[in-house]
């Protein structure tokens, strides 16, 4: 994705999820991840620039982040719609959101790996340390909603949009572990091209 389409499509995703949000500060806590990514992207850039899969997964992470910024995970409204057709219990785009968190961080933690020869050229351990790595971030977020609601009481509600379900942390890893699965099995080997086509 051209750099100039890449940041067009971030601003224009960023000033729509800012306008008139669901609740301001849920708005903050779910959109500010997405904020140092792009400080991180603009920060490394010409240092160690990323394949173009990796830019455009990150992109997606970041527009799903800022649309349930906006409406709040728990009520998105093609979801509440795909809820009520499907005769489901809760809106279920927060599950979206923790798919992608292991799909996009499984692939940005290959390439890491990879390009700094971390990890011995060895598929099956390589794919252990990167689906590792993803349940860590995916344990470790939810870490941070569990004192985010520590620290704020009743306002945090909305971001942690646990809709009452009990199991609501744990299926939220297990949605990331398949969101990593299927980003190693779907475009392990078209990351591969890009890399080398990036070391060239």
């Amino acid at each position: 994705m051209k750099k100039y389409l890449w940041l067009g499509t971030f601003l224009g995703a960023l000033i729509w999820s800012a306008i008139h949000p669901k609740d301001q500060f849920t708005w903050f806590l779910e959109v500010f991840p997405a904020l140092i990514g792009f400080v991180l992207i603009v920060l490394t850039y010409k240092k160690f620039p990323l394949t173009p899969l990796l830019y455009t997964l990150i992109l997606i992470h970041m527009i799903i982040l800022m649309v349930g910024g906006h409406y709040t995970y728990a009520e998105v409204p093609l979801f509440d719609w795909i809820k009520e057709v499907l005769h489901q219990d809760r809106n279920n785009f927060d599950k979206v959101g923790h798919f992608m968190q292991g799909f996009e961080p499984a692939i940005l933690a290959r390439e890491i790996l990879i390009r700094l020869k971390v990890v011995k050229p060895s598929r099956i351990w390589l794919d252990y340390i990167v689906l590792s790595i993803v349940l860590a971030f995916s344990a470790f977020y939810e870490l941070i909603e569990w004192w985010v609601a520590l620290a704020s009481g009743d306002d945090a509600e909305a971001f942690l949009g646990t809709q009452g379900y009990v199991w609501d942390t744990q299926s939220d890893m297990m949605f990331a572990l398949v969101g990593g699965i299927t980003a190693l099995l779907l475009l392990g080997r078209w990351h591969d091209r890009q890399i080398k086509a990036l070391s060239h």
